[in-house]
């Protein structure tokens, strides 16, 4: 069944700016990737989304499909972002069957709550080969169909752009590793590899017309990161920590999403756009569901969460 609109969008982005478009996102099943796919098919896109998981991957893009009538969604599922070449299938099936790649969305991640002597190497390797190894072979898939959608769609900053805009990417990334975050060294290590790719990817394919930005959510609420790494009774004292009062929703990674990659966001490359109320410049320590540092001292793995871990030492 179709979402209402404001669910995912805001109303302020006018119908049809996204075109003949195409969009490939990693972690497209997911709820805030889902939602910024949504956004884009809602405008006019057409979309490829990958994930592991078959029946979740094609579930959600038949449903992301409903966001605009005549749309195309494909859902690739049984991908490891981990394995370049499963990456590299799955972009070539998206341009043989939609014809193009202008946008990318590398929004692939893992996660799980545990201190830093309960995570084992090869925890941490899980981590970084999904966030930023998989991130990076999202680049490498995509890139050529980037370069391409980037040469037809250059804008000046002085005249409409007549078919549009291309080639783009975004990273979602994280706030976790502005400050630091007790529980999340292996996430926050991982988003800052993230952020630097993103910076390198602007650097260096800018020149070819490509922008490359980073979007950092905080808190969104019903997703299932929140749902996972937060204990429902402590939600209303975080939120109250940040200056915005409230969680964010995917709706607003969503609109994020729209200004980067439409004529709104010719001129943003290599930024990091954090989306999270204010969140991190309150301190997260203090705010935090688990007392510091009494908990890590005790050295108790992480009870009453989806995402707690201990790992086998």
């Amino acid at each position: 069944m179709p979402l209402e609109p404001y669910q995912y969008l805001s109303p302020v982005w006018k119908d049809g700016i996204f075109n003949n478009k195409v969009v490939f996102c990693t972690g497209g099943a997911g709820s805030i990737c889902s939602a910024q796919v949504r956004a884009m098919v809602h405008l006019g896109a057409n979309a490829c989304i990958i994930g592991r998981n078959v029946e979740k991957t094609e579930t959600m893009a038949a449903d992301i499909a409903t966001a605009r009538p005549g749309a195309k969604v494909l859902g690739i599922g049984a991908v490891d972002v981990r394995k370049p070449e499963a990456l590299n299938a799955a972009a070539e099936r998206c341009v043989k069957e939609l014809g193009a790649i202008d946008f990318v969305i590398a929004g692939a991640a893992g996660n799980f709550l545990a201190p830093m002597d309960q995570i084992s190497s090869n925890a941490m390797k899980s981590v970084l080969d999904i966030d930023v190894l998989g991130s990076y072979n999202t680049v490498k898939a995509t890139l050529p169909h980037l370069i391409i959608s980037a040469s037809k769609h250059r804008t000046d900053g002085k005249n409409p752009p007549t078919n549009g805009t291309g080639g783009r990417i975004i990273f979602v990334s994280a706030t976790l590793h502005y400050t630091g975050t007790p529980m999340q060294s292996h996430v926050s290590v991982a988003k800052a590899g993230v952020d630097a790719m993103a910076m390198s990817v602007a650097i260096e394919q800018g020149p070819r017309g490509i922008t490359s930005n980073v979007i950092a959510p905080g808190p969104i609420a019903d997703t299932e990161g929140v749902a996972r790494l937060s204990k429902k009774e402590g939600r209303d004292k975080t939120a109250k920590a940040i200056p915005s009062g409230r969680y964010g929703t995917v709706k607003e990674i969503a609109d994020a999403t729209i200004y980067l990659f439409s004529d709104s966001g010719n001129y943003v490359n290599g930024e990091i756009l954090v989306v999270d109320g204010g969140q991190w410049h309150t301190s997260k320590v203090g705010a935090g569901q688990w007392e510091y540092p009494d908990f890590l001292l005790k050295g108790d793995a992480v009870q009453g969460v989806a995402g707690g871990k201990k790992s086998k030492l």
